[in-house]
C-alpha cells in the first residue's frame, strides 16, 4: 500500500466517525419523550406522571392538568411494557391473513379489526401467502406478548398451536380445524353447503358434474367437495371431474376451459369460492357457451360481486358477522383462562343463495 493511500484511508475513516457521531446526536435521530421529561416540564414528580396514566390511580385535577399539558407538548405516550408486566395482558390481538385478495376474507379482517378495537384491545396485522403455514412468524407474534391470535385463510400446524398453548396464548381459526384446548375453530358448514349445491344441480337436470377446488389439502375446499360428492352419490352419481384453481379467478378460468374442452364436458360446475366461479363463468362464455343454458355454475362465499347483474351467481353464503361474533366470544373466554377441551369446533350455518347462474328449466333425461 502506498503512503498516500494510507493517509487517504485514515482521513476517510475520521470523516465516517464524524458523520456517525453527528447522526447519533443530530435531529435525525428520533428520541421518545420519557416520563422523566414530562415530570420535569410539568414540575411534578415522576410518580405523579405514572399515576396520571394509570387507570383508577389517585391524582389531583390540578396535577393531572399539568401532566396532560406537558405530555401533549412533548408527544408523550406511556409504554405498554409496564402494563404487560403488571397485568400479564397486552390488549393486543394478532390477526394473520393469507388471502386479502378474496373479498370475503378482506371483509372479515376489516370487521374483525373493528370488533377487536371495540372490545378495548388493539390489532396487530400479519400477512402470509394464502395456504401457507404461519409457523415461521409465530415466534415474532408471540414476542409481542399478544393476548390472542386469529388466523384467517392461513394454516396453523399442531406444533405451532402447542407452542402457543405453552404461552397460554389462545388461537382462533377460520375455516380450519385443530384439536387443542387453546384453539377454537370457527367454520361455515362447508359440507352442508356442498350438499345444497348438488341438490340444486340435480333439480335443474344436470347430468355431467365438475368441481374446481382451491388447493389440494385445503380443509374448507375438501369439505365442500365432500358434501357435493355425498349429495350426488345419494342419487347414484359418483363421476365428478376435478380441477384446482388455487382459489383465484385466473387459475379457475384456465381450469374451467380445460374441463369444458374435454371429451365429456360438464354441464354443471361447482367452485370452492366465488372468485373461481366467476372465472369459470367467463370461461364458459369464452367458449361460446351460455350460463345457465349450457352450463350451470355455482360458487361459495357470497361476495358482493356475486350479486352484480353481470354475474348473478348462485352461491353459498358464509355468514361473516356470525363467524366474527363467535370468534370474539371464544377469544374472550380463552383470554380469561377458559379451556375449550371437547368444545372447540363451531359450525355456522351457510345458506344457499339462488341466482341466475343456475336458473334454467330442468332438462328431460336423455
Amino acid at each position: 500500500m502506498l503512503f498516500s493511500d494510507s493517509i487517504r484511508i485514515q482521513r476517510i475513516g475520521r470523516e465516517l466517525k464524524k458523520s456517525a457521531k453527528a447522526l447519533d446526536s443530530g435531529p435525525s435521530r428520533k428520541k421518545y419523550a420519557s416520563s422523566i421529561d414530562v415530570a420535569r416540564l410539568a414540575g411534578v414528580s415522576q410518580s405523579a406522571v405514572s399515576r396520571t396514566f394509570t387507570e383508577g390511580a389517585s391524582v389531583s385535577a390540578k396535577t393531572r392538568e399539568k401532566v396532560m399539558k406537558a405530555a401533549d407538548e412533548l408527544g408523550y405516550g406511556p409504554s405498554i411494557i409496564p402494563k404487560i408486566m403488571l397485568t400479564h395482558k397486552s390488549s393486543l390481538i394478532a390477526i394473520v391473513s393469507g388471502g386479502l385478495y378474496n373479498p370475503f376474507y378482506a371483509g372479515v379482517v376489516e370487521k374483525l379489526s373493528h370488533a377487536v378495537q371495540k372490545s378495548g384491545s388493539n390489532v396487530m396485522l400479519f400477512s402470509v401467502n394464502h395456504g401457507e403455514y404461519i409457523d415461521e412468524i409465530i415466534p415474532d407474534i408471540l414476542s409481542y406478548r399478544v393476548d390472542g391470535i386469529v388466523s384467517a385463510l392461513s394454516i396453523v400446524s399442531a406444533e405451532a398451536a402447542e407452542r402457543c398453548a405453552k404461552m397460554h396464548t389462545p388461537v382462533v381459526l377460520f375455516n380450519n380445524k385443530l384439536s387443542n384446548e387453546w384453539v377454537a375453530s370457527i367454520c361455515s358448514d362447508n359440507v352442508e353447503g356442498g350438499r345444497q349445491i348438488a341438490a340444486l344441480f340435480l333439480k335443474r337436470g344436470a347430468r355431467r358434474f365438475a368441481y374446481i377446488g382451491g388447493k389440494k389439502g385445503n380443509l374448507a375446499s375438501e369439505d365442500r367437495f365432500a358434501g357435493y360428492l355425498s349429495g350426488l352419490m345419494q342419487n347414484g352419481i359418483s363421476d365428478v371431474a376435478m380441477a384446482y384453481g388455487d382459489f383465484r379467478h385466473d387459475e379457475a378460468f384456465i381450469a374451467a376451459k380445460k374441463l369444458l374442452s374435454s371429451r365429456k364436458p360438464p354441464d354443471a360446475i361447482f367452485c370452492a369460492n366465488d372468485l373461481m366461479a366467476i372465472g369459470a363463468m367467463e370461461a364458459v362464455k369464452a367458449l361460446g357457451l351460455s350460463v345457465p343454458d349450457d352450463v350451470l355454475v355455482a360458487g361459495f362465499d357470497d361476495i358482493p360481486a356475486a350479486a352484480w347483474p353481470s354475474f348473478d351467481l348462485t352461491t353459498v353464503r358464509q355468514d361473516g358477522d356470525a363467524m366474527i361474533g363467535r370468534a370474539m366470544d371464544q377469544l374472550a373466554r380463552m383470554v380469561d383462562g377458559e379451556h375449550l377441551a371437547g368444545n372447540s369446533l363451531h359450525l355456522i350455518q351457510a345458506p344457499l343463495v339462488e341466482r341466475g347462474s343456475t336458473a334454467r328449466e330442468p332438462r328431460k333425461a336423455e
